[in-house]
């Protein structure tokens, strides 16, 4: 099976994730998306990110219901900070039955070089790339293991749906009806 691995803090998880998950899942040769909740990416500040166990609740509670559409937890349960390559790794010893690929946006694309073994990645797995505004021209696009998609743009994030609540804004239908459940009953971002 080939599965598509969506990494991110999902800190909140809200439907631009969910939009990216489901084009690649019915959209291209993938045949999953599973989301990789990551602790902590050594690429950016801890910041604001709230407790990793509630980032994971509400991804599982955003695609509860969702065909083709996974929520993997295997970054919990490694060395932090984690990076893509050794997930790759683990993912791929724990599940030799399956092809893996990534998908990343494009700004994510362009700063590829940046990352631990990037050249291993390139070599040994393929990337499905989304396109994000103002990042639509990255050295590696042309790179044979890359597929750049014609994934719906959406310009939403989680930094401005935290703020967003920190705010007292309504977020409904941002982030999934269960998710904000969760948010209000935990009194997250506030």
């Amino acid at each position: 099976m080939k599965i598509g691995l969506l990494f991110g803090s999902f800190n909140p998880i809200h439907i631009g994730h969910l939009i990216i998950a489901n084009y690649m899942a019915n959209h291209t040769e993938l045949d999953k998306v599973w989301l990789v909740v990551s602790p902590q990416n050594p690429l950016k500040k801890y910041g604001d990110l709230i407790n990793t166990y509630d980032r994971l609740e509400m991804a599982r509670l955003a695609t509860d219901h969702a065909q083709n559409i996974e929520v993997n937890d295997i970054e919990l349960k490694m060395p932090q900070p984690s990076y893509t390559i050794d997930t790759l790794t683990a993912l791929q010893e724990k599940y030799p039955q399956h092809e893996f690929a990534l998908i990343m946006g494009s700004d994510n694309l362009g700063t590829l070089h940046k990352w631990k073994n990037y050249r291993l990645i390139l070599r040994d797995y393929r990337i499905f790339v989304y396109p994000r505004p103002g990042y639509e021209n990255a050295d590696l696009a042309a790179h044979p293991s890359v597929t750049i998609t014609m994934t719906p743009q959406m310009e939403l994030s989680a930094t401005f749906i935290r703020k967003s609540i920190a705010e007292k804004k309504n977020v409904q239908f941002f982030v999934p009806d269960p998710v904000l459940k969760f948010i209000e009953s935990k009194s997250l971002y506030k």
